[in-house]
């Protein structure tokens, strides 16, 4: 296990032996709960040594009766004859003397006593001696105890309280989030369920590491904490082992019908380190604690202690989420049945999408146990939860046999309200055919019903169709109606619905009163927990900015976004708004960024899909790596298939652009042509004025839209206006590109300057043979090929983050640094582990190091 975050510690250990090399002794108290990493200090401290120091390690055993002197006779080996032939013989004075002349003979001496709170008490009055004069030795003497197991009357207790001079306390501190994530990378490991369930301490986590599976307690770790429940009085294992089975602090109430005694019963076990005793509470000191001692309990007593459990959460009326836990685990099927439900719904409601998911299947496994409308209910409930986690697969399959389970009951609106859920299901996964006819159906089963809000969703659906495709006029006429509806019924999901497709219909067509429907209808969404659909608005606002490369108002926008889809848990509506960061990041040139942005997708929704791969296949090109077309052309075979305009339209204009830069204008022309003629026949004015740009460089000449898109000014031939526009927005490729249709030389220049500051290859070459061409003679050579000082081809800015990682310092503390966000170093971070072809932080300081990046 690497050792991460112990810099100061090893700092503050390094300082006293460089002072007593000096002639100034010290005594280091390093402490903290058991397996925090005391010993992997001291490892450190063996095994990388200061120059002109000596470390002499002795290590104290967890013995019924301990050794006496044993950690110091585990020097025997090491030291000088006196004090060996001290030890051996065992006198007292003649040890006391032998030890001090031992560590004043060779400065730098540093003498550590491991797990002191074991100690017998003839090494505790040795170390006290030495302790007493450590200001005239130049050595360090360093004692490693457990904190967590010393009270008032512990032997160890006494030699602290007797230390007085050169004394300095090392508490080594747990592990932070970004730690445990570091050391279970490539692991299959959920970082942030390994850091929930280890809290941090190093030991656990290493063991959770070594085994490769979070689901079950190590075995050692299982070892570890028994023996020491075991130690107990018999009746207070029964306590620890009945508190056991409650995963969650247990409140006064629970407490006193479980333990009777109440706190004052658990004092053996507070002090023994297995439990923290709080007024308010009383809770394990670590999960993976609680979970050794209930792996170790046979299966009969683990479910009788739930049972008595369940029985206490039922009196005092707990949450149902409760309930459902300690009903499974004690097998009561009629429990689970009576409150997986309730504890579904409730979670639901919350936004826990997850827990919900989970809940609605323990409520499924004993689906007979249910009348035949609640069971699909409970099924519809786990379709729309598994679709708001993105499990796309999961909630068609289920959604579809609700539906087929729905016809064979007289209920339409029932019918209808599951058909629009399927719709949904079906577009997300790229089946617009079946999403189309399950929405037509919808409305149709809807239209005679009393229930006017779900006519007016099912009309949204339609909508929202309609506008994916681009048909925006029936979009609009569509969801003006769904949102006149849904005011009459006083729906507010319905308009909020309605809204979002009809605010982006109109930003479609480049009309701005779409941005205030979108805000409206996310803010109508937010407060009524309608948390996908204010998800979904974000999205499209966004989305229909970056078309419209208003770069800066979508930025504005989509960090709000992200932190609200995030708190909600809506996965797969995240994924997208990760999908626009790499788009905003690939119209500013900023390569690294954008393919790390792109790389939350699956091919499980392919609609996202196609968009991280035109994203990464973007970048790809326009830089010069060789698998950027391949790239694109899975791309445009997933934008085929999902055969809407708004997927093959951008995935002919990156296939396109990619012939343009081969020079393969007769490609150019083949690739983009249908795509323009699709743009101009649904009016989508953006797609037709980036085409039409591509159009015109390879010598066709097609209509141009009317407006301000910089695509469309330089589409005019207006090259200079439109590398103003472009500069202003802040996209430096897109400026070079049009200052490279100049007949200026120095505009060419110019333009060879921008590519070669961002890392445009393929297009500066083109640049620069256009400027051989004219007999220009001077010009730049552009950059070289990787040299030792970035021989990995990492940007100026990554070789920033590089040495600021080198000084140990975090992301945030990176962002602060470099006057930039917090996501922006995770990128670039991303980037460089990716560069250097490394795992780690560390790592990839560690091969900055050796390859001279960070030296030059």
């Amino acid at each position: 296990m690497r050792l991460l975050e112990r810099e100061s510690e090893l700092a503050e250990l390094g300082d006293a032996v460089h002072a007593a090399i000096d002639g100034r002794g010290s005594v280091l108290l390093v402490h903290g709960e058991a397996g925090i990493g005391k010993s992997s200090l001291v490892s450190a401290l063996r095994e990388r040594p200061a120059d002109g120091s000596r470390v002499l390690v002795g290590a104290c055993d967890a013995l019924s009766t301990p050794r006496t002197l044993g950690p110091l006779r585990d020097l025997i080996p090491q030291v000088g004859p006196q004090l060996g032939d001290a030890l051996r013989a065992g006198d007292r004075e003649e040890v006391f003397t032998a030890l001090q002349e031992e560590l004043a003979s060779a400065p730098g001496t540093v003498l550590v006593v491991e797990d002191v709170h074991w100690s017998d008490e003839a090494t505790l009055d040795a170390l006290r001696f030495v302790a007493r004069r450590i200001d005239t030795l130049p050595a360090v003497l360093v004692l490693t105890y457990r904190d967590d197991e010393l009270d008032r009357g512990h032997p160890l207790a006494g030699l602290l309280g007797d230390l007085r001079v050169n004394v300095r306390h090392v508490p080594v501190r747990r592990l932070s989030a970004a730690a445990v994530a570091e050391l279970t990378a490539h692991r299959g490991l959920d970082a942030d369920r390994v850091f929930a369930l280890t809290d941090g301490n190093p030991y656990f986590v290493s063991e959770i590491v070594s085994s490769a599976d979070a689901a079950h307690v190590p075995r050692t770790v299982v070892d570890a904490v028994t023996s020491r429940l075991r130690r107990l009085d018999r009746s207070i294992q029964a306590h620890v082992e009945q508190l056991a089975v409650v995963p969650s602090a247990i409140g006064p109430s629970e407490l006193a019908r479980l333990v009777p005694g109440g706190p004052g019963a658990l004092s053996d076990a507070e002090e023994a380190g297995l439990l923290t005793v709080r007024p308010e509470a009383v809770q394990f000191r670590h999960e993976l604690t609680r979970r050794a001692i209930v792996d170790a309990l046979p299966s009969s007593l683990r479910i009788d202690l739930n049972a008595r459990v369940l029985a206490m959460l039922l009196e005092v009326g707990a949450d149902p989420g409760r309930i459902v836990a300690h009903a499974q685990e004690a097998g009561d099927v009629d429990q689970v049945v009576q409150w997986a439900p309730r504890a579904a719904r409730d979670a639901a409601t919350s936004g826990a999408h997850r827990q919900a998911a989970a809940h609605y299947l323990s409520a499924l496994e004993h689906a007979a146990r249910y009348g035949p409308v609640v069971r699909i209910d409970l099924l519809e409930g786990y379709a729309i939860e598994a679709y708001t986690l993105g499990r796309g697969p999961e909630s068609i399959e289920a959604q579809t046999e609700v539906v087929r389970l729905r016809r064979g009951h007289p209920d339409h609106t029932a019918l209808g309200a599951s058909l629009r859920w399927l719709s949904r299901f079906q577009w997300l996964a790229g089946n617009r055919a079946a999403a189309e006819a399950a929405g037509a159906e919808a409305s149709a089963e809807l239209a005679g019903s009393d229930d006017r809000g779900l006519l007016a969703l099912a009309l949204s659906n339609e909508a929202q169709l309609a506008m994916l495709a681009h048909h925006l006029p029936r979009a609009i006429e569509l969801a003006t109606r769904a949102a006149a509806l849904a005011r009459e019924a006083g729906e507010r999901m319905a308009l909020s619905h309605a809204l979002n497709n009809l605010g982006t219909a109109h930003l479609l067509q480049n009309r701005d009163e779409g941005i205030a429907e979108l805000l409206e209808a996310a803010e109508i969404a937010v407060a009524g927990n309608f948390m996908d659909d204010a998800a979904r608005a974000h999205v499209n606002l966004v989305w229909s900015l970056l078309d419209q490369y208003r770069l800066d108002l979508a930025d504005r926008y989509l960090g709000p976004a992200l932190e609200i889809s995030e708190r909600a848990e809506v996965v797969g509506l995240w994924n997208y708004q990760q999908a626009e960061r790499g788009r905003l990041h690939l119209a500013r040139a900023q390569w690294d960024e954008a393919v790390a942005a792109a790389g939350h997708t699956t091919e499980s929704l392919p609609a996202l899909h196609c968009v991280a791969l035109l994203v990464r296949g973007t970048a790809g090109i326009r830089r010069g790596d060789p698998s950027g077309e391949e790239t694109l052309d899975e791309a445009g075979r997933v934008a085929e298939r999902l055969g809407e305009l708004q997927r093959t339209g951008p995935a002919a204009a990156a296939l396109a652009e990619a012939a343009l830069l081969r020079g393969d204008l007769g490609s150019v022309r083949t690739i983009a042509r249908p795509a323009y003629d699709e743009s101009v026949r649904l009016h989508d004015v953006n797609l037709q004025a980036e085409l039409a740009s591509l159009l015109r460089r390879a010598g066709e000449k097609v209509a141009v839209p009317e407006g301000d898109h910089p695509f469309a000014v330089q589409a005019r031939g207006d090259w200079k206006r439109a590398a103003e526009i472009w500069r202003s927005i802040g996209c430096p490729y897109h400026e070079a590109s049009a200052l490279a249709e100049s007949p200026h030389e120095a505009d060419l220049l110019a333009a060879v300057a921008i590519l070669d500051r961002i890392g445009a290859i393929p297009l500066a070459r083109r640049v620069r043979a256009d400027l051989r061409d004219r007999g220009v003679r001077s010009i730049p050579r552009g950059p070289s090929k990787p040299t030792r000082r970035n021989p990995e081809g990492l940007t100026d800015r990554q070789v920033d983050v590089l040495r600021l990682l080198a000084e140990g310092l975090t992301n945030a503390e990176i962002a602060e640094r470099l006057v930039v966000s917090v996501r922006t170093v995770d990128s670039h971070v991303a980037a460089v582990l990716t560069k250097l072809g490394v795992a780690s932080r560390l790592d990839a300081v560690r091969a900055a190091r050796e390859l001279g990046v960070l030296s030059a």
